[in-house]
């Protein structure tokens, strides 16, 4: 007969012990994890439920960062568009309350002003979020435009703003200051006032003659080139009667000259003395025509010739300027180049919408639209009325300056106001205002789905800290009796059962 010792026991009262302490260690680790297990193959028939749940949380934490991105940038382009919507409202008020006296450099304190706003506006619209271009469309590695003192002054070879307003105003004014129009008696003829265009894109336009003077036939402009004429007739006018010629200017304005027959001497201004005939009186109305003419060229026309010249700077790509030298007798227009003109915009162009150059997906359905270019028709308007006010300087010497720079005032401070069917900046307010409303309402509904997903996953993957307390306190007393029962054991020996 075999005679089993205590080691057959003991054995299994320390594979019970060793579990028990493996039960303790497990239990230790979910309460200091907050977690039932390590891993997926712990937490039972729901892991895979798990798993799909934490893609989920995952998912919905790609998409708040993105959405924390997108804001940000917005956030900086918002800042830029009101401060752009400042310095206009700032450039307005100082083109309307303006006054004419110059400085040394011909320049009233409204333009100064101008060109403070304008050297804020372009760096507006070169701002940053991060080293991302934001007003560049797709080409967010490049400064959306030139610095305001290349676009005002140009670079080497390359010619700035204000080089092509100088070479369109000497070729708006012409010879002579007449506005490309002649004025003259055709062939044979003593009573007739020809007034003709001469044929090129600049200068003065006729319109409209509309006469009360007696006796007098007008003919429309009409031919090509356009020329108009007044036929006194063999009856001079009466004292008052009066003539009024409309001209078409190259900012797309209209400006008058009116003159009224008199006898007084010395002639008053804008009007022409009645001669002893009607072959004097038309000399006196043209010499009067002549003068008032070459007044509308040194003023009105010099601030509309500006308008113009920085229109074709701003909104032609490439750039438009006058094809000369010789600039006054030029006839028409012609591109720039990179060699010889300076090119505002320097970001990338395209026809697609400006919104769609950042595109932004912020939900698993639903994608935010961020881009901005500055060459947008709300920025490029606003910074060519800058612009062209800041450039434009007058001779103090001139006895027009005064005038020129109070035409250029006016039409500066209308084109501020609100253009009907025109891109604004607060337009482009709107549009941002709605990315971010759509962000945040997929913010808002993420964050209750994130809410509800974590709390399932909670559920599956996390514990209850008071039971798992409690467990380890059933554990550790376990142990402990193991513990003591396994060492009475060790100590029992065959001496303590046999008799002394």
């Amino acid at each position: 007969m075999s005679i089993d010792g205590v080691s057959g026991k003991t054995s299994y009262i320390g594979t019970t012990i060793l579990n028990l302490r493996n039960q303790l260690n497990d239990l230790t680790t979910q309460l200091a994890t907050g977690k039932v297990s390590t891993t997926y193959a712990g937490q039972g028939t729901d892991r895979a439920f798990a798993i799909g749940l934490r893609a989920q949380v995952s998912s919905i934490d790609a998409y708040a960062d993105t959405s924390t991105n997108v804001n940000t940038r917005i956030n900086v382009v918002n800042l830029a568009l009101q401060g752009l919507s400042d310095t206009g409202r700032q450039v307005k008020s100082a083109a309307t309350a303006a006054t004419v006296e110059l400085n040394n450099n011909g320049q009233t304190s409204g333009q100064i002003t101008a060109q403070a706003a304008f050297a804020n506006a372009v760096s507006l619209l070169n701002s940053q979020s991060g080293d991302r271009y934001l007003f560049s469309g797709r080409a967010t590695d490049t400064a959306a435009t030139a610095s305001s003192d290349v676009m005002l002054n140009g670079v080497g070879t390359q010619a700035g703003l204000k080089q092509l307003i100088d070479e369109r105003r000497q070729a708006d004014q012409g010879t002579g200051n007449m506005g490309r129009l002649a004025v003259s008696s055709p062939p044979a003829t003593t009573t007739v006032t020809s007034l003709a265009e001469d044929g090129s894109s600049f200068g003065l336009k006729l319109g409209a003659i509309t006469s009360s003077l007696t006796g007098a036939a007008v003919t429309q402009a009409a031919g090509a080139p356009p020329t108009a004429t007044v036929d006194l007739g063999a009856v001079n006018p009466n004292n008052g009667d009066r003539i009024k010629f409309d001209f078409n200017l190259p900012d797309g304005t209209t400006e008058s000259i009116e003159l009224a027959a008199t006898t007084t001497s010395p002639v008053p201004a804008g009007s022409f003395l009645i001669g002893v005939d009607t072959a004097a009186t038309t000399a006196n109305l043209q010499a009067s025509l002549t003068s008032s003419i070459q007044k509308l060229s040194d003023t009105s026309l010099v601030a509309a010739s500006a308008v113009a010249a920085s229109d074709n700077f701003f909104n032609s790509s490439p750039p438009l300027r006058v094809n000369g030298p010789p600039f006054a007798t030029a006839t028409g227009l012609i591109a720039g180049t990179s060699a010889n003109t300076v090119s505002w915009y320097t970001g990338e162009t395209g026809s697609d919408p400006a919104r769609g150059t950042a595109v932004a997906r912020v939900d698993q359905s639903i994608t935010v639209q961020y881009g901005a270019r500055a060459n947008e028709q709300a920025f490029r308007h606003q910074l060519q009325n800058m612009a062209v006010y800041a450039a434009v300087t007058s001779n103090a010497a001139n006895p027009n300056a005064s005038a020129q720079v109070s035409a250029l005032a006016q039409r500066v401070s209308a084109n501020f106001a609100p253009q009907t069917g025109q891109q604004s900046i607060q337009d482009v307010q709107a549009e941002f205002a709605g990315a971010q409303t759509a962000i945040k309402a997929s913010t808002d509904r993420q964050t209750q789905l994130k809410t509800m997903a974590q709390t399932m996953l909670d559920s599956i993957e996390g514990i209850n800290q008071d039971e798992v307390a409690t467990k380890i306190l059933a554990l550790q007393t376990s142990l402990q009796a193991s513990y003591q029962t396994t060492s009475m054991l060790y100590q029992t020996s065959l001496l303590k059962y046999i008799p002394a």
